[in-house]
């Protein structure tokens, strides 16, 4: 039941209340559908493999601002360790509590309410309003939002400005927003020796002896200093594996490692770097590679200057465009041509133990997303 006078509040209470683990959305999208249909959004849901997605919209002309997000959440961790349940959402000292508060149930519950006031204001506002919601962002993001504009784009339907809710503030609501993300590059190296007795090391070939070498070389290596909007890229080992018992020389050696890489290199080439290092130390290898997105970047336009304009008018202060950070379902997005930015609550407690949000912080957050509609739509 509500507990508070705010309906953005009471609204996210309701959706961190559903266990939405990855993939499963537990009925959240259901209830968001409630709230947009009274509005006139056309809901449709798009269910590939064990993912639920939701595409909802109001119009049909262009041009078409998109809010974008998911229900799901990451697993909570050891229960035990919360101060209160992490699905049985509290506010305590202005903070609400609770699995996905902040990442990003809070931001589902402002795009809502936003729209809420916008389309009693402006009934016959220009373009269109679409919502973008998949429980498949903090899994493996395969059955998502990459499916569900694949869809659209079959059909042409095309986005012109989204905004993902993900939480990009650093100190206050709205003092950063993302702009862009650097691309991520996936490395999966088997580097192949022969196993034998580890009194007898001339009979074997260590493969952990011959990979590091390589992997210092690798660490070490300068890949570019990145750009006005990208930090440099950088490259990290994420795991390396080896051994089947003391007294046994390896077989073989994996080790996985991931590139986050700005615009001054492409997957192709850091992929073709990485294999003339592995090749210079005579390695007997095998390397396969996942690229789970290219870097993107929305410089200037409408989307980023009604956001800045938004931001300074709720809150009085200026915004920090940044493109640091993980990826994003933007990713998915960016390359049909759609201008990007990703605006949401403070990420200090995102994926931890007791994680929240300040309560009126989502207030704040409405009134801008409601903001941005008006600079856009109205």
């Amino acid at each position: 039941m509500p507990t508070t006078d705010s309906p953005t509040q009471n609204l996210a209470i309701d959706l961190i209340r559903r266990r939405s683990v990855t993939p499963d959305d537990a009925g959240c999208q259901e209830l968001m559908m409630s709230r947009l249909a009274p509005l006139g959004f056309q809901g449709e849901n798009l269910r590939f493999g064990d993912t639920d997605n939701l595409w909802a919209r109001r119009g049909k002309e262009g041009p078409l601002l998109a809010f974008a997000g998911h229900t799901d959440v990451v697993p909570t961790g050891p229960e035990k360790n919360w101060a209160h349940p992490p699905f049985d959402p509290v506010i305590r000292d202005g903070y609400l509590y609770g699995r996905g508060a902040a990442d990003m149930k809070g931001s589902l519950a402002a795009f809502i309410t936003a729209c809420e006031r916008f389309v009693a204001a402006y009934p016959d506002h220009r373009g269109s309003i679409a919502l973008l919601i998949t429980s498949d962002e903090e899994g493996p993001a395969q059955d998502g939002t990459v499916r569900v504009v694949q869809t659209l784009e079959a059909r042409n339907e095309k986005i012109d400005w989204c905004l993902i809710g993900e939480p990009s503030s650093t100190e206050e609501v709205g003092d950063v927003i993302k702009n862009g993300r650097r691309g991520s590059l996936h490395g999966y190296l088997t580097v192949h020796g022969i196993q034998g007795h580890v009194a007898y090391p001339h009979l074997a070939e260590n493969p952990v002896h011959a990979v590091a070498p390589a992997l210092d070389a690798l660490a070490s290596e300068f890949w570019d200093n990145g750009n006005d909007f990208f930090p440099p890229t950088t490259f990290q080992v994420t795991r390396i594996e080896s051994g089947t018992g003391s007294n046994v020389i390896p077989g073989e050696c994996l080790v996985h490692f991931n590139f986050r890489y700005c615009t001054e290199n492409t997957a192709e080439s850091l992929e073709e770097r990485v294999v003339a290092i592995l090749d210079r130390h005579n390695l007997r290898y095998d390397l396969k590679w996942h690229l789970s997105g290219r870097p993107f970047l929305t410089d200037k336009g409408a989307l980023v200057s009604a956001s800045q304009a938004a931001i300074r008018e709720i809150t009085g202060r200026e915004t920090e465009l940044s493109t640091s950070g993980g990826t994003s379902d933007g990713r998915f997005i960016a390359p049909t041509g759609a201008q990007v930015v990703e605006l949401g609550p403070i990420n200090a407690t995102i994926h931890k133990i007791d994680e929240c949000v300040k309560a009126e912080d989502l207030d704040i957050l409405s009134r801008i997303y409601e903001r941005i509609l008006i600079e856009l739509l109205a």
